[in-house]
């Protein structure tokens, strides 16, 4: 979906396709077999370069990558604050970028701060992200296990809030809807309203898409973003998801499936609530459970 599609803060996207794609497909069962013509979930190689160099080429779904490029450039401590990214442009699709020979992939241009590009080009890594990925191409333990953000949030989190925000996320997973195969990154006021989520093949990709969008909107409107909010995501909780979830300020972040020990750990060093199973009004809280209140 293009960004001057999307809904209003705090309403659901409209249905879409984009996203998705239409791949025939043959079943066969005990009683015979049937052609079909199937939706899947699409996955392209985006490559992220900045300042003409190439840094990152990630497997994603092809949809609000202006977002992504700078949900990952925020998340990924490449700038400091949104003001350091200059400018984004998404290419058109190009031969010769995609998964596979004479595939088909997309470059987003990114012009950043010279000093941050300084930077980042000191730091002498290119990732090569496969679909889930969130580490590829660190080459060292000291830069994988990187200190985490610290929360400056000093309230409590509402357990009915994480339950409605959870409850409301497949109201905005219409890719998902249509090819069951994209996980959903939403954001949450501290009442549980959701104003923002995306989607993509990737929980990375789709929690740095949300935070891309986080960053678009309290430009936009500042003061959108206000303390206390929260992340639920449609996934297991690694150590990268809470790292990203801490660079954006989550006061929590809720998963739909079980956590890593390493995300407790880092939830824990972060000071921002984890919890996780978070289905049919239960959920287990695994790091700062003191602060959930009812």
């Amino acid at each position: 979906m293009s960004e001057g599609s999307r809904a209003p803060t705090g309403q659901a996207p409209a249905a879409t396709d984009v996203g998705s794609v239409r791949r025939a497909a043959r079943r066969l069962t005990a009683a015979g077999e049937e052609l079909l013509d199937e939706v899947v979930a699409e996955e392209v190689a985006v490559a992220l370069v900045y300042n003409g160099i190439s840094h990152a080429v990630m497997m994603a779904t092809p949809c609000d990558l202006e977002d992504f490029a700078r949900g990952f450039t925020l998340t990924e401590r490449i700038v400091e604050g949104p003001s350091e990214i200059y400018d984004i442009e998404v290419e058109d699709e190009i031969e010769g970028k995609g998964p596979r020979p004479g595939g088909r992939g997309i470059e987003v241009q990114l012009r950043i701060a010279n000093q941050r590009m300084a930077a980042l080009q000191a730091r002498r890594r290119t990732l090569a992200g496969r679909t889930g990925c969130g580490l590829c191409g660190v080459d060292s333990i000291a830069e994988a296990l990187r200190p985490v953000a610290q929360t400056t949030w000093r309230g409590t989190v509402q357990r009915r809030a994480i339950e409605r925000a959870m409850a409301a996320l497949p109201e905005w997973q219409h890719i998902n809807r249509s090819n069951g195969a994209t996980h959903a990154a939403g954001w949450a006021t501290a009442d549980g309203t959701l104003i923002a989520a995306r989607e993509d093949v990737g929980r990375h990709n789709a929690l740095d898409k949300l935070a891309g969008a986080l960053a678009r909107l309290e430009s936009a409107t500042p003061g959108t973003v206000v303390p206390g909010g929260f992340v639920v995501v449609t996934s297991r909780c690694s150590y990268e998801m809470v790292h990203k979830a801490a660079a954006i300020g989550a006061a929590a972040i809720a998963a739909v499936s079980a956590p890593t020990s390493l995300a407790i750990e880092t939830a824990e060093e972060a000071g921002i609530v984890l919890v996780a199973f978070v289905r049919s009004g239960r959920l287990t809280a695994y790091a700062n459970a003191e602060l959930i209140v009812p």
